[in-house]
């Protein structure tokens, strides 16, 4: 009895520093989440780009010059893809918290041997899981439409990551601080579009007023999108070593500050 109790002690993790089967669990129940509805998740994010994509190479396609030495439409693509990659990752953590709250199963994470930690991270890598595969499908597809070129990999992959991982995490906080589906759509229209419109996905932000220029260059998606851009056509409108290493610092100031807001249970009982 004495050495259960000794073995057992209340208080005391019984997984070691990291819960690692606790993490892969949660880790595979989101990516399940979302293939499920592949449709939704996957498939509608490409029905997106290749709209824009139609409707901009038709519409100034031919007409616009080449924008950083290389044509409209190859400049245009691999933004169209970045957009959808940081998008979709704020939706899969934005929803997931937010539908736990108000369908109340997000007590099955609560109660569950997990610290704020590992529930954060495996949410967030999930949301970067998401976006990754988006990416890969988009570019397949898109290869097959137009002439994609491709200058590194590792910037490709690594900027995918950040971006996606930084979305997730404030779509982490948006679930929290969210007591209603409007509040998240508010954060949507008013936060995450305009910040996407002025990343540079349309167009390069030399072109840009000078307040716009500068407040631009503070923009965690221009670097997101900027150096995603880089990985394919080898040019970019900013320092992509700088970008690297600022998308790096948000990515963990983003993911601790879900982690800290979660850890004192924010909004969660909303």
């Amino acid at each position: 009895m004495v050495e259960i109790e000794k073995k057992y002690e209340i208080g005391v993790r019984r997984f070691g520093y990291f819960n690692w089967l606790g993490f892969w669990t949660l880790y595979k129940k989101e990516v399940l989440r979302f293939l499920v509805v592949w449709v939704q998740t996957l498939l509608s994010p490409l029905i997106t780009s290749l709209l824009f994509l139609l409707v901009l190479s038709l519409a100034i396609g031919n007409e616009r010059g080449e924008v950083l030495g290389v044509s409209f439409i190859s400049f245009l693509a691999p933004g169209l893809i970045a957009m959808q990659v940081i998008q979709q990752a704020f939706s899969h953590t934005s929803s997931s918290i937010m539908i736990g709250k108000i369908q109340g199963n997000i007590v099955d994470i609560l109660y569950a041997p997990l610290s704020p930690g590992e529930v954060t991270l495996a949410t967030i890598f999930a949301a970067c899981t998401r976006s990754i595969l988006i990416a890969i499908i988009s570019i397949i597809i898109f290869s097959f439409i137009i002439e994609l070129h491709f200058f590194n990999f590792f910037y490709i992959f690594i900027f995918t990551f950040l971006g996606s991982f930084i979305l997730g995490s404030i779509g982490f906080i948006g679930g929290l601080w969210s007591e209603k589906f409007d509040q998240m759509a508010s954060i949507t229209n008013f936060v995450i579009v305009p910040l996407s419109f002025l990343s540079g996905t349309f167009y390069s932000i030399e072109k840009l007023p000078g307040a716009l220029y500068f407040i631009s260059k503070f923009n965690p998606f221009f670097y997101m999108i900027d150096g995603f851009r880089y990985g394919f056509l080898g040019v970019s409108d900013g320092s992509v070593k700088f970008g690297l290493l600022y998308l790096i610092t948000i990515s963990f100031l983003s993911w601790f500050a879900a982690y800290i807001l979660f850890r004192k249970g924010y909004k969660i009982k909303s």
